[in-house]
């Protein structure tokens, strides 16, 4: 039987070395995934490849039908080789790689249930921890999730759960703040808003 695992992190370095610790612990990178909101910029958009001259990112068009970016890509090259800049619904500008991204865009985004909670939800991620992962994205963070044999589950989680986010105790604070359920029509936060948020948890920057 295989779960999703996922954890949210306050920068991407924290993400990129549970990204890399879960590759060496044989997670294949075909079910391990990333999403990490670019609202500041710090992933360029001359980093992205466009084999076609099109003006688009190539990995970004893979995703959209449902390929995966980063799909093709040698074992070797791992999973952060295949980022891409994407524009999800309630989270706006992200650097993603993996199949979560490539379900967000699919046939469900922009519906009630669709975009990354959708997708979410679809991988067996329950309702109530969904909208939070994707609130945290939107506000800063970065999302990991694997696909694991259930058995596996706890050392997998393990390593996950190094410099990850408390999601219960974050939560928390947002609701403090008045803050309800993550909204897909919302506005998606800019620079300053996620620079801000950072601050207020004390967050590393990337």
């Amino acid at each position: 039987m295989t779960v999703t695992i996922s954890r949210l992190y306050d920068n991407y370095a924290d993400a990129q070395r549970a990204v890399t610790n879960l590759e060496a612990a044989g997670v294949p990178h075909s079910d391990l995934s990333i999403v990490a909101n670019n609202s500041d910029n710090w992933y360029r958009s001359d980093n992205n490849v466009d084999r076609d001259g099109d003006g688009v990112d190539d990995r970004a068009e893979g995703a959209a039908t449902g390929a995966g970016i980063g799909a093709g890509l040698g074992g070797a090259a791992g999973l952060l080789a295949g980022l891409g800049l994407l524009a999800i619904p309630g989270l706006g500008p992200v650097v993603a790689a993996g199949w979560l991204a490539s379900t967000a865009l699919g046939a469900t985004a922009g519906a009630a249930t669709g975009g990354i909670v959708g997708a979410l939800t679809q991988a067996g991620v329950s309702k109530e921890d969904a909208p939070l992962y994707a609130e945290g994205v939107r506000r800063g963070g970065t999302l990991v999730s694997a696909r694991v044999p259930d058995a596996d589950r706890a050392r997998l989680e393990a390593i996950l759960n190094q410099s990850a986010v408390n999601l219960r105790d974050r939560s928390a604070a947002w609701q403090k703040s008045g803050w309800k359920t993550f909204d897909p029509s919302a506005k998606p936060y800019g620079a300053d808003d996620v620079r801000n948020e950072r601050q207020l948890y004390g967050a590393g920057m990337r």
